[in-house]
């Protein structure tokens, strides 16, 4: 096992590379996330819902705080997922407080946080609870064809990107895919269980970016294969598809349905006749980590090959300063678009979205 398994940087492109080079994460306010959540509060009930902006700060670290000052275990602190340290990013956590008032929120006092605002609410704040995320990122000192970046930002905006799990999520130099390989052997300590969850998520992705770069390479990770499993925009709902009908191949080229690829886990796999055989061979020298991750007992599941940035939009400042806006679904990565566009020449630690 070598963490050059996790490096995104050798996944193929789908548009033949990145447009030029630059500087991201200069400063963190050249990265800027704020989360698009699925409710607000409702004011009422024994959890409280509070929204803050924090600069250059961890998302674990900063639950954590606040559990501290509201004098309860880090457990009764959730967030709706993980979000980029490198960064100025809005973001909620929730504070289960039963049959207790609320500390003085004004009083928080934690290095880069802000509070904006808090609420209470019936319940706890889920992973994944969000509609999107946000995002506003500047390119320095970008070097290459001006045109040629604008032509891959229409064509991300028009086709969509490979929907890539990005490297953070396989932590620092890839050591949660080296911890996830020892216990899915059944080698070293056993992990506790926040480990545990998050070597088995590292695994389970590492092996559909195996398959979404098979596809990227083929020039298929837009396409229909036949015995294609779907999934529509905007929702985690799939279904299997023909690939002969004509009025699948339209909404697929509108953007409506996606292709998906596996999560792998119990069960039997979804996809049929050439996507089957495909996702199968791309699996093959991987059995041990499916069978597993089988034994884990994590369920199969699917996830879009293919991810839309929704309101996509640039500008320049200069000829050498790109600013960029859109926003990205739950789970997916700011950094899958922007290694379609630009090479980082001086990329830093991130961590992961829901």
């Amino acid at each position: 096992m070598t963490t050059d398994l996790a490096n995104t940087v050798d996944l193929p492109c789908a548009f033949g590379g990145p447009a030029g080079t630059g500087r991201l994460r200069v400063e963190p306010e050249d990265f800027v996330v704020r989360e698009i959540p699925i409710c607000a509060p409702d004011g009422a009930g024994e959890h409280v819902w509070l929204q803050v902006r924090k600069r250059n700060a961890n998302t674990e670290w900063v639950a954590r705080q606040i559990a501290r000052f509201a004098g309860v275990a880090p457990r009764d602190v959730s967030y709706a997922g993980l979000k980029d340290r490198r960064a100025v990013t809005e973001q909620w956590f929730s504070v289960q407080l039963p049959g207790r008032a609320d500390p003085d929120w004004e009083q928080l006092a934690v290095e880069g946080v802000t509070l904006l605002q808090a609420a209470r609410h019936a319940r706890k704040l889920k992973r994944g609870a969000l509609r999107g995320n946000h995002f506003e990122i500047r390119v320095r000192e970008f070097s290459g064809s001006r045109t040629a970046a604008e032509t891959r930002l229409q064509a991300l905006a028009v086709r969509g990107l490979p929907n890539f799990f990005g490297a953070q999520r396989f932590g620092h130099d890839g050591g949660n895919l080296e911890a996830a390989a020892r216990m899915l052997c059944g080698e070293g300590r056993r992990p506790a269980r926040h480990e545990r969850g998050l070597y088995l998520s590292a695994a389970r992705s590492h092996l559909f970016n195996q398959v979404l770069a098979a596809r990227v390479a083929a020039g298929t990770w837009d396409t229909l294969l036949d015995g294609e499993v779907l999934q529509l925009d905007g929702s985690r709902a799939w279904f299997g598809a023909d690939g002969n009908d004509p009025e699948l191949s339209r909404r697929l080229q509108a953007l409506e349905v996606h292709p998906t690829g596996p999560l792998w886990g119990r069960g039997e796999l979804a996809t049929r006749g050439a996507a089957r055989a495909l996702e199968l061979t791309c699996l093959e020298p991987w059995t041990a980590w499916c069978t597993g991750l089988e034994r884990a007992g994590l369920e199969q599941d699917r996830r879009a090959l293919r991810v839309r940035p929704a309101a996509l939009f640039w500008t320049w400042a200069g000829a050498t300063e790109l600013s960029l806006t859109f926003t990205l679904p739950p789970g997916s990565y700011a950094t899958a678009l922007l290694r379609e566009l630009v090479a980082d020449i001086d990329a830093g630690p991130a961590e992961e979205p829901p």
